[in-house]
């Protein structure tokens, strides 16, 4: 990949994807269902996860946009 244009597409695309995978294990740990390497944390762990991942989605690609973004 020798495009930087591309390779900065698949960084937001894996930094989604990464959000999203974590609420997925944030809820799935509050509702009890989480896998068994978790099982041993108290419940406020999957709340946090939760947090994070929606950070992830929701902000990280744009603070990461804004910074690769072309000067005027």
């Amino acid at each position: 990949m020798s495009d930087p244009a591309m390779a900065r597409y698949f960084t937001l695309q894996l930094v989604r994807a990464s959000g999203a995978v974590l609420v997925l294990l944030g809820v799935m740990m509050q509702a009890g269902k989480g896998p068994a390497f978790l099982n041993g944390l108290p419940p406020i762990v999957g709340f946090v996860l939760a947090a994070v991942g929606l950070v992830d989605f929701f902000f990280l690609p744009r603070m990461l946009a804004r910074r690769w973004r072309t000067p005027d």
